[in-house]
């Protein structure tokens, strides 16, 4: 008899969470063995009962999903995050494959795809949904070539060494809160730097400010390969 997945769920609404324990239970391979309510409650239940997956809603209250997830990484657990949202954003789907998320799935996706998508990753794939595949693959190829010395170094030279560290949590999908317990910063000096950095570089907004950043080769790319990995599976 095959062996059944140890599936935890993550999401906020109890009764969205009961809908999902009872189409997943009746798929007969998947063994619902705890309900996360909140991100905080998933990150301490992924380590008491290391479950082969964990099927998240990026949006947790205490700890979102995101920031579970990239825990839940670092801790080295075997459990493989797949993670829910709601729409194919860029400055999402970066941040949940920074994060170590084995997946990504739209939360208007049938049973069967969602079946498919906790399948592969628990057999040590990875999973996206096809609107989010498509995505990244044009933003990959947009963004792939690294630019010229020449044409990157005038901008870089722009930001200090403390503004560079900024932008390259910021690449990886940090909040403003994160990035000042890492860099031992306020979270008013964090945004200041933030501001500055969009100045200096004439662009405005997280996402852009993160294509910017690819683009021109202000961060670095080795963080980019989860998101190579994940789209060329």
């Amino acid at each position: 008899m095959t062996q059944k997945i140890r599936l935890m769920i993550g999401y906020r609404h109890l009764l969205l969470r009961q809908a999902l324990r009872t189409a997943l239970t009746a798929l007969g391979d998947v063994d619902i063995i705890h309900e996360a309510r909140d991100g905080k409650d998933a990150i301490e239940k992924a380590a008491e009962l290391d479950p082969d997956v964990i099927l998240m809603d990026t949006q947790m209250p205490i700890v979102s999903g995101v920031e579970a997830t990239a825990h839940i990484r670092r801790e080295s657990s075997r459990s493989r995050v797949l993670l829910m949202t709601l729409g194919a954003d860029d400055e999402i789907i970066l941040s949940i494959l920074r994060a170590g998320a084995a997946g990504c799935i739209l939360k208007d996706a049938d049973l069967g795809e969602l079946a498919k998508a906790i399948r592969t990753v628990a057999r040590g794939g990875t999973y996206l949904s096809p609107e989010i595949s498509d995505r990244m693959v044009q933003n990959y190829v947009r963004f792939s070539e690294r630019p010229r010395e020449a044409d990157v170094r005038p901008r870089r030279d722009l930001l200090s060494v403390r503004e560079r560290e900024v932008l390259q949590k910021v690449a990886e999908g940090m909040g403003n809160q994160a990035i000042a317990r890492q860099l031992t910063l306020s979270v008013k000096t964090v945004e200041a730097h933030k501001a500055h950095i969009a100045q200096k570089l004439g662009v405005r907004g997280r996402t852009e400010l993160i294509k910017y950043a690819i683009r021109k080769g202000l961060i670095e790319l080795e963080s980019v390969a989860p998101m190579r990995e994940a789209i060329a599976a």
